[in-house]
This record gives structure tokens, sequence and C-alpha cells, in this order.
């Protein structure tokens, strides 16, 4: 009886532990109460909100660690391909807008104007990652990235819990098994002394409510380190803060705030709008003050409206250019921005209320029906007991 109670308690917690996170779509017959989906695949968007919440509000400053990109030495990395895209954008624009004076000019003349240019985009470039660096506030949606990211695969937000709790999860299963052997031995005497059929049910449903219950509780409590007698007691998951730390801030910098999501925020989120009128802004200011023989020429031939034409032009293909120029960077940028190690560090001074949360969403909301699913199974392996004591 005490080695069938410790199996009960056992296998209560790995029927938990896989609920947690399977299904991952609504398997039954009437949603919610005939089927099962997986505590985080179901409620993934409030898990989502409250982990992005708490990534943006407590873990990553915006404009922190865009501080930290050097707008020159981004330039001088992508100076390759920046140059040959100056190169053919000068080109075609100028034969676009000024086909007239463009086939007039010579190879040489074309050529130096190109190269001056060419001279002045690093500045511009420079200048732009300046610009957006001062306004990042108001072009990237930080919150918004992480939750593109978790939202398109409910797998990642699965694999970001699971990885940071495995050593909670294997703590809850070898839980089942102590606890449920000590329940066991008091079974065993209660059935000693009675011989009652109901006992093993009863005490079946007891082990499977009582240790799926305890165990959780000492996921994460007591907070602090307590000693009893002996003893020091403390929430395995509290006492995993450091271990904690470096997986979250590994899995959140390698696969959610990666530079192509933040890229792909800044050109294609909700506040893109403000990034291509900064671009636009910046690009005309550059022009207006650096290409002052491209503009005497253009203005003479063809008027103001054709400049600010090719002024618009160029700040067009400036902006289809930014996603090539800082993935082209990408190591320089990723190392620069140092999220992860700026996740980690952060992480460790959350107080122990905010750190819980990383995890604890995950079990309180269907807290009950993990372990009413234990007492269930734990009934049924007694009420089997008692069919072959009976036999």
């Amino acid at each position: 009886m005490p080695v069938i109670a410790a199996a009960i308690g056992y296998l209560t917690k790995r029927a938990a532990i896989e609920m947690m996170f399977r299904p991952l779509r609504f398997v039954g017959l009437v949603d919610p109460w005939l089927g099962w989906q997986g505590v985080v695949p179901r409620h993934s968007e409030r898990m989502i909100r409250t982990s992005t919440e708490l990534l943006t509000g407590r873990l990553v400053d915006t404009a922190e660690i865009f501080r930290r990109i050097d707008p020159d030495r981004l330039a001088r990395r992508i100076q390759g391909p920046l140059l040959t895209e100056v190169d053919r954008a000068t080109r075609q624009i100028m034969a676009r807008h000024q086909p007239r004076v463009w086939d007039l000019l010579p190879p040489l003349a074309r050529d130096l104007l190109v190269k001056q240019v060419q001279v002045s985009s690093p500045v511009l470039l420079a200048r732009i990652m300046t610009e957006i660096q001062e306004h990042i506030d108001e072009v990237l949606d930080l919150e918004q990235v992480a939750v593109g990211a978790l939202t398109r695969d409910k797998r990642l937000l699965i694999r970001l819990i699971r990885d940071i709790s495995r050593p909670e999860m294997a703590f809850l299963a070898r839980c089942g098994i102590y606890f449920g052997l000590v329940l066991g031995l008091v079974q065993t005497a209660v059935w000693a002394l009675t011989r009652s059929p109901l006992v093993l049910p009863v005490f079946g449903a007891l082990i499977g409510w009582f240790t799926d219950w305890l165990a959780i509780k000492l996921v994460f409590f007591p907070r602090q380190r307590r000693r009893f007698g002996p003893f020091t007691v403390q929430g395995v998951f509290q006492r995993r803060r450091d271990e904690v730390a470096k997986r979250y801030a590994r899995i959140v910098a390698d696969e959610v705030m990666t530079v192509p999501n933040l890229v792909d925020a800044l050109l294609t989120g909700p506040r893109s709008d403000r990034l291509r009128a900064l671009v636009r802004r910046v690009v005309a200011e550059t022009i207006d003050e650096q290409a002052g023989t491209v503009r005497s020429l253009v203005s003479v031939t063809a008027g103001p409206e054709t400049f600010a034409a090719i002024t618009q032009d160029a700040a067009d293909r400036v902006i289809a250019f930014l996603p090539e120029a800082l993935l082209h960077a990408r190591d320089y940028t990723t190392d620069a921005l140092d999220i992860r190690d700026t996740i980690a560090t952060r992480m460790r001074r959350l107080d122990r209320v905010e750190y819980e949360g990383l995890l604890r969403p995950a079990f309180r909301q269907d807290e009950w029906k993990l372990i009413a699913v234990g007492a269930v199974i734990g009934a049924v392996i007694g009420e089997l007991q008692v069919l072959l004591l009976l036999r």
C-alpha cells in the first residue's frame, strides 16, 4: 500500500505537469467543460501580457539599451553595403527625376556627384541613428515586440515557461513520491484496523489532492529562507533566482527581443509612420546642409519641386535600406544592446513577489483543476486496489 500510494503521488504530479502544457489546442466535446487544453496555452494571452509588462516595465529600458549603440561605429560597420546602395540609389534617382541633366553629364561628372553623396552618407546614417535614439520611445513599442513574438508562436511561450521551471517540475514529481509514501503508511495502518472498502479510495483521493497542493505551494513558498530546527526551507523557485535569471534572459534575448524583431517593429510596427517622418526630416535637413552642389544644379535646371521630389525619393530609399543596414551589423548591434545581461542583472534585483510573477501565473489560474484531477486519479487507483484486495 505505501508503494502504491507513492505511485499515486508520482502519477498525479506527472499528470498535473503535462496538463499545464498539453494539449496546445482544446481537445474534447464542449469547451471548457468536457475536454482539456493545457493551462499555459489556454491562458497564453493573459500570461503574455503579464510577462511583457514585467519585461518592459522592470527589466528593459528601451531608451537605455538603444543609447548603447554608437552611430559612428554602426556606420563604419556597414560602410561597404552603404556605399554600394548610395551609388545605385543616386544614379537611379537622378535618372528618374533629372534624366536630361543626367544624360548630358559626362561619366566623370556623374562619378564625382556620386562620390560627393557617398562621402556624406555615413554622416546621414549616424545622424538618423542619433535621432532614433533620442526619440526611441516614440518610434518603437517594445512591449509590442515581445507580445508579437510570443503570440506568433505559442510554443515559444511554453518553451520559455517550461525551460525556466524544469527543476521545479522535477521537484513536483519527487514530492509526489515522498509525500505519497508517508500517507501510504498511514493508509496501511487505517486499513489494517478497519478493513473498510472506503479507506483506499478516500486515501487515494487525499493523497492525490494533498500531495498536489503541497508540492505546488513548496515550489513558491516560503519566499524567504526559514529555519525549522536543523532544517532551512525556502521555495524552490525562489532559491534558483540566479539560474532562472540566466535562462530567462537567454531565451528572451535569442528568440524574443532579437535584432530582426526590433527592426521589423521599427519599420512595420504601430509607430512606424513616426519613424518614416523622422527619417524624411533628417534626410531633407542633411541634403539641404551638405549637398550644395546637387541642390544648385537641380534647382537651376528644374526648380524646387523637383528637388523636393528627389529628397522624398532619397528618404524612401534610406528607409528601405535601414533593415539591411541594421541586420548587416547584427553582431555589433546585438552586443551593443546587451539585452541578455541587462535582463539577467535586473531580474536579480526584483523583489520576491515580482520575481515569483515569472512563473506563478502558470499555476494560479487553474491550480484547483490540477489538484482536483490529482484527487480523482488517486480515488480511481484506490478503488482499483479495493477490487484487487476483495477478489
